[in-house]
């Protein structure tokens, strides 16, 4: 229903426009009061990057912030990844991670981020102090924000907006009412719109996601996707149907398809009753992150790299010279 209603669809979102008005203006004074000087956002002694979106739902920041850091790691540079950490809670804040944290302390994309990247990284609702810890801890480059475009409380140098190319705005209202966190306009401000599927337009960077082989959480084994049968599907991330569809453009035999919740926490039990017959169950690896633990023979998931238009060029260059 939310999404009909977000995508213009249907006539409801009508009921919730008082609330949406009223998100608008806190959003709008809270923003201001920086910009005017009236509360001081906090600057790290390092370059930040906030890589954010306008909407609430998935689309494809956290394998933008990857790519991200794998593509300044090879230039030899130290970066460090802070985020909000949704999802998860720690006894503590901030939690820099380790090898040993789990997706109930940190979150899920913290965990991923860190597993795939190597990079340091650290969660907090005050990204001020995740990145005082990271610093702390070792000497970093730069610093990523995974999320956080409208936290500003952060001071940060640049900013980067990821769209889905598909859905974009919807209806074009504040939540909730429509998926906006912030109105379409703000991207006059950002210094570069990367768009996930769909098409780019003029000035925008095009991005898409590429899967891998898919990868059996218990073994570690990988094979093409394509080849495991029957499969049913689950996604907890912010968009499950763009995952279904990519399974669906890569000639998996999907029988049956489980949306969940972004963030959703999983049991053992609840995972092995969607496949009675011992069918393969196939997971994003954002999904897979939290349940390596009491995984099954025949779970497995599919990882997915961003791969990213030559006009993301002049923003590696950008980056880096702020680095260097």
């Amino acid at each position: 229903m939310i999404e009909r209603i977000w995508s213009g669809r249907s006539p409801l979102y009508v009921l919730l426009l008082p609330f949406s008005l009223l998100y608008g203006l806190i959003a709008t004074l809270i923003r201001l009061s920086y910009l005017l000087g009236l509360r001081r956002a906090w600057r790290a002694p390092v370059p930040v990057v906030v890589v954010g979106n306008l909407t609430a739902g998935g689309n494809g920041k956290t394998p933008v912030v990857i790519w991200l850091v794998e593509q300044l790691q090879r230039q030899g540079l130290r970066v460090g990844v802070v985020s909000r950490g949704y999802g998860g809670k720690a006894a503590h804040y901030p939690l820099v991670l380790s090898s040993e944290t789990t997706t109930q302390e940190a979150g899920d994309e913290p965990v991923l981020i860190a597993q795939r990247t190597g990079a340091p990284v650290a969660v907090s609702p005050v990204r001020s102090e995740a990145v005082s810890a990271l610093l702390s801890a070792a000497p970093l480059d730069l610093i990523i924000t995974d999320d956080g475009l409208q936290h500003y409380a952060l001071a940060r140098d640049i900013e980067i907006v990821v769209v889905d190319g598909v859905r974009r705005f919807g209806n074009g209202w504040w939540l909730p009412a429509g998926p906006m966190r912030e109105r379409a306009g703000r991207l006059r401000q950002v210094d570069a719109v990367i768009v996930n599927g769909g098409k780019a337009g003029k000035g925008e960077i095009a991005m898409g996601l590429q899967p891998g082989a898919a990868v059996n959480l218990k073994t570690g084994a990988s094979m093409p996707a394509s080849a495991l049968s029957p499969v049913v599907a689950m996604a907890g991330i912010g968009h499950p149907p763009r995952f279904f569809a990519t399974l669906r453009q890569h000639a998996v035999d999907v029988i049956r398809t489980v949306p969940f919740a972004d963030h959703q926490a999983y049991s053992e039990a609840a995972l092995t009753a969607l496949t009675p017959n011992n069918e393969t169950l196939l997971m994003t690896e954002k999904d897979a992150v939290k349940c390596r633990a009491f995984a099954h023979d025949n779970w497995w998931y599919l990882p997915v790299d961003a791969h990213l238009s030559a006009s993301a060029e002049p923003l590696l260059q950008k980056i880096i010279a702020l680095c260097r």
